[in-house]
């Protein structure tokens, strides 16, 4: 059984176990993957969820009551009992009704009505709203939004380890025992294998996986995905996760590995040849870290196989499909970024014949026009190979992907290309527009050449959504107003923006620049699994200046670009829908007194 766990975008599944499940297949072994993630968003909002959640609030407020005739309670606890006592008297039927009635707004013909798309979201908000008081202090989130237990923390050990004992708090205990227990009882799994990629997903997956020993200790767990990956050196320090919560544990590319441990267990053989493999001699009592690591050759691994997936429950009215041509980044050289980190080898590509044959074949399977390429940057040799291959073979299909803004991708016939091939939106990393931080990123790139790349992709009707940052070391205030002002000044030609601030993540190049940028990093030895850190600069905004930054612009410049509809999915399917990317309905500037729409079902 493959696990998905809690948190990540619920309008497509993520690629992960489709493409470890390929593999498997292929050696004749037997897959279920289960997305829990998607199955536990649907499971939120049924009433069986919500009469559950009720009864929650109903239990803590006695709790409180009882803890204030025996010892009274604090100002903070005081409070939190008037709050459970509030929320008991909340209409469930009314919530319940309009939970459901989002569902299939978001699933159905209406979601192309903003309005009605727009309610079914904040329906949703209404239940997650509900949800949280019920594991106060933890806040439960619809996407875009990304909830936190707030009381614990995944970058410390401990609290990660604790996590999964609090049944006030976490949630994820709860859809554990209601969502993946079921399964386990119905499927008798002997082998579980769980994907992390976020670190929400790693307080979840850890939750799930020390449940899951306790109440099955026969079962094998064995934990993989990017942030394991960038933990693979912490984890195995922390002798105690393998004791209580995984036996295995994968990093980097899992196909094979994953396929050769299966098999080594199932026939009874030493695991020590596994590649890519850490884990636990309990006879020993050691961590055991093998030797070989393995590089996926990308031509020869099968198409994902989306089987047994529930596609009918993601949150979006047309089924999306992620799709992978390369792995790692071809450029590879940005000195914010850390992708590098879940790759042994950095760069591999499919040829674009084989990625058209691929595409049809899923075309063809799922009845499927949506796809999302999930690349770290597309290429610009694909983009100038594939819409012509696309074209050719008929394949009716749109897509999407992130992109670099690119000199060689200057000429119109490319743009006409894209756009007849059913490119219909494009994520351009910016970063900066300050040149002297554009050489510091190694971005290295051409303001002149970007707007001529966001100039031709409105030409031809594909979206743009531009990204970037504020506060990369040694960046002054006017370098940042450069970015802000390339924004504001090539407003037409940007559909939407998405600004944040400078991060620095532990396996960022940015390390080998500290005497370069001049900024004193700030170490936490209780933060023992962190993947990003505090600093302070010598020169430039610090990063409390770069928040400044990020928020002011939300609060004073973001009015033109506010979308009524957030995800990148939703957006993506606006444009294919309506056949364009002026879409002035679906910003919140155009309709300032919007009343939220009711959700008249047919």
């Amino acid at each position: 059984m493959l696990i998905f766990p809690p948190e990540w975008v619920p309008t497509a599944p993520y690629l992960s176990l489709p493409s470890l499940t390929a593999v498997l297949r292929q050696n004749g072994i037997e897959v279920v993957q289960k997305d829990i993630n998607v199955e536990a968003y649907d499971h939120y909002f049924t009433r069986e969820f919500v009469e559950f959640v009720a009864g929650k609030i109903r239990s803590r407020y006695d709790d409180l009551c009882a803890r204030e005739q025996a010892q009274g309670l604090t100002d903070e606890e005081s409070q939190l009992k008037s709050h459970y006592y509030e929320f008991q008297f909340v209409d469930l039927d009314d919530l319940i009704k309009k939970a459901g009635q989002a569902k299939e707004i978001l699933r159905g013909p209406m979601f192309y009505d903003v309005a009605q798309a727009e309610w079914a979201l904040n329906a949703f908000r209404d239940v997650t709203d509900f949800i949280s008081i019920a594991y106060y202090p933890a806040s439960i989130v619809f996407y875009p939004g990304e909830s936190n237990l707030n009381l614990y923390h995944p970058w410390i050990s401990k609290e990660l380890l604790s996590a999964p004992h609090d049944d006030d708090v976490n949630i994820y205990a709860d859809v554990c025992r209601q969502l993946v227990f079921p399964a386990i009882e119905e499927e008798h799994p002997p082998v579980i294998g769980i994907s992390i990629g976020t670190p929400v997903q790693l307080m979840s997956g850890v939750t799930f996986a020390k449940l899951i020993k306790q109440k099955y200790p026969d079962i094998k767990i064995v934990v993989g995905g990017n942030i394991i990956t960038r933990l693979k050196d912490e984890l195995p320090k922390k002798k105690q996760f393998f004791e209580e919560v995984f036996d295995y544990l994968i990093y980097y590319e899992g196909e094979q590995a994953l396929t050769d441990l299966v098999l080594a267990l199932s026939e009874g053989r030493s695991v020590e040849e596994v590649p890519n493999l850490i884990w636990y001699d309990r006879e020993k009592g050691e961590v055991v870290i093998n030797e070989h690591q393995h590089t996926e050759r990308v031509m020869e691994l099968p198409v994902p196989d989306f089987d047994g997936l529930p596609l009918e429950k993601y949150f979006a009215p047309e089924l999306i499909l992620p799709y992978l041509g390369t792995r790692g980044c071809y450029w590879g050289k940005c000195t914010f970024c850390d992708h590098h980190a879940g790759y042994i080898d950095q760069f591999r590509a499919k040829h674009a014949d084989k990625i058209v044959e691929e595409l049809q074949e899923l075309r063809s399977k799922y009845d499927c026009r949506h796809f999302l390429f999930t690349d770290e940057s597309f290429p610009p040799a694909l983009f100038m190979k594939l819409p012509p291959l696309m074209i050719e073979a008929g394949l009716d299909i749109f897509w999407t992907t992130l992109i670099r803004f690119e000199q060689s991708l200057i000429e119109p016939e490319l743009w006409d290309k894209a756009a007849e091939s059913g490119c219909r939106s494009l994520y351009f990393g910016l970063e900066s527009a300050n040149q002297r931080i554009i050489n510091l990123v190694k971005k290295d790139t051409k303001i002149d050449v970007a707007i001529q790349n966001l100039t031709e992709a409105k030409r031809v009707g594909i979206w743009s959504h531009v990204m970037g940052f504020f506060g990369f070391p040694s960046e002054t205030q006017a370098e940042a107003d450069d970015t802000q002002r390339f924004l504001i000044e090539n407003q037409g030609l940007i559909p939407s923006v998405e600004m944040y601030f400078f991060v620095l993540y532990k396996h960022a190049p940015v390390w080998d620049m500290l005497e370069e940028t001049k900024i004193a990093v700030h170490e936490n030895p209780e933060h023992d699994l962190a993947l990003d850190y505090y600093y302070t600069p010598e020169d430039g905004l610090t990063i409390p200046d770069a928040m400044k930054r990020y928020e002011n612009f939300y609060r004073d410049d973001f009015d033109p670009w506010a979308l009524r509809v957030n995800s990148r999915e939703h957006v993506f399917l606006y444009i294919t829908h309506f056949g364009t990317n002026n879409l002035p309905q679906i910003y919140v500037k155009n309709d300032p007194n919007r009343q939220e729409a009711p959700a008249s079902l047919v």
